[in-house]
């Protein structure tokens, strides 16, 4: 099976690296998705495989090899892209101004689309179902996956494992990375809106400053974290934008802050939202301010289940070679897999895309990344291995 999966990965190569140039020309946002929707649904319905729709531009198709109840995997890609113009000068430089493919979901959607192709053609040879998830909206809270599991996607069957892959632009190709237990962060956004009183700044005693507010709330919520927050757990609260005023002379009336929390530990989380929202109240009234505060709470963290992780590791090592196998950094970024990894057994790995002697080097986010397209071959074969292999 790893030979013939080996073989079709390699065959197929150029067609879904031609696949993937076209999704990354026509990228689309968050939750309007629908000409790449329509795309994959062609696809599908190319290589014979049964789908439905959910969350209105997701799709979930099943492949049944022999014996399907004997196992359920899901497979997992997502396929939005972001609001960055690209400044990359290539032939499939994105044509949709003002939106890119800058964090590779046109390349997740690539291999599974790959996977699916090939996992169907050898369904005789391998034993249980496979679940292809194309996910839309994981770049915008609150995340794609949330409305898929509310559709049902993790029913009717229910998988006992679930897989997804992730571009790493700092890993050559060739190479996975993988980690048991915590790998992401959970991502919550923050604004803040203070209403003072303003006036002329020759006078502020006449005024309520919030501005002055707002640089003591700033500190005293920094350090919230660091006084707080155990050392030993990963956590991280910014603020990223403040807007106020508008000239040298004039207290304004109002300040808006915005920013993120993320962590790494769900109990700890909702202890910060509570000290968080405390703090600042207290402070901006005892400073004779009011304030509007929301927590939107984003994407929980990333959890990778320790047993199936090492059964992932084991069957990546058996595919790619265990030099080619590494452990994965824990990140403080986050993804909206997590919503799928709380409820199911989830491992979330990722896929070297990196090649310094080609100029591929840019970060995700970036308005010049892009992947070495020799990648796509790994991220195929290793999908449509998992979906075969692994017994979970």
């Amino acid at each position: 099976m790893k030979s013939r999966i080996k073989e079709l990965a390699k065959k197929y190569a150029p067609e879904f690296i031609s696949i993937r140039q076209h999704l990354h020309a026509h990228p689309e946002l968050s939750y309007v998705e629908f000409e790449t929707s329509k795309f994959i649904q062609a696809k599908l319905k190319e290589f014979g495989i049964e789908y439905e729709i959910k969350a209105t531009t997701g799709i979930v198709g099943v492949i049944k090899g022999k014996n399907p109840s004997k196992k359920i995997i899901a497979l997992r890609a997502d396929m939005d892209a972001l609001p960055i113009q690209e400044e990359n000068v290539i032939d499939y430089k994105s044509k949709n101004d003002g939106v890119m493919h800058a964090c590779g979901h046109d390349v997740h959607t690539t291999c599974l689309l790959g996977a699916a192709k090939i996992l169907n053609e050898l369904k005789n040879e391998w034993e249980g179902t496979v679940k292809l998830i194309f996910q839309p909206g994981e770049e915008k809270n609150p995340g794609g996956a949330s409305y898929m599991i509310k559709e049902g996607v993790l029913e009717n069957p229910k998988p006992s494992a679930i897989f997804a892959m992730h571009v790493h632009p700092g890993l050559p190709t060739g190479k996975l990375s993988f980690r048991s237990g915590k790998v992401m962060a959970s991502a919550d956004e923050i604004y803040i809106t203070i209403n003072g009183k303003g006036g002329h700044a020759a006078s502020p005693h006449l005024c309520i400053d919030p501005i002055l507010i707002a640089s003591h709330l700033i500190i005293s919520l920094q350090q919230i974290i660091s006084r707080n927050a155990n050392p030993l757990n990963p956590t991280v609260f910014s603020i990223t934008s403040i807007h106020a005023g508008a000239t040298t002379n004039i207290i304004p009336n109002q300040v808006k802050l915005m920013g993120t929390f993320r962590a790494m530990d769900e109990e700890w989380r909702k202890k910060a939202h509570e000290l968080i929202t405390k703090n600042a109240t207290e402070l901006v009234q005892s400073m004779g301010g009011e304030i509007e505060l929301k927590i939107d709470v984003g994407y929980p963290t990333v959890y990778n289940n320790e047993a199936l992780n090492t059964q992932a590791i084991s069957a990546a090592a058996e595919f790619m070679g265990s030099e080619n196998i590494q452990e994965t950094e824990i990140r403080m970024g986050a993804e909206d897999f997590g919503y799928y990894a709380q409820l199911i057994p989830g491992c979330f790995y990722r896929v070297g895309v990196m090649n310094k002697e080609k100029g591929f080097v840019a970060g995700v986010h970036t308005s010049k990344f892009d992947v070495d397209e020799d990648a796509i071959e790994t991220g195929i074969g290793m999908m449509a291995w998992f979906g075969s292999s692994i017994n979970s």
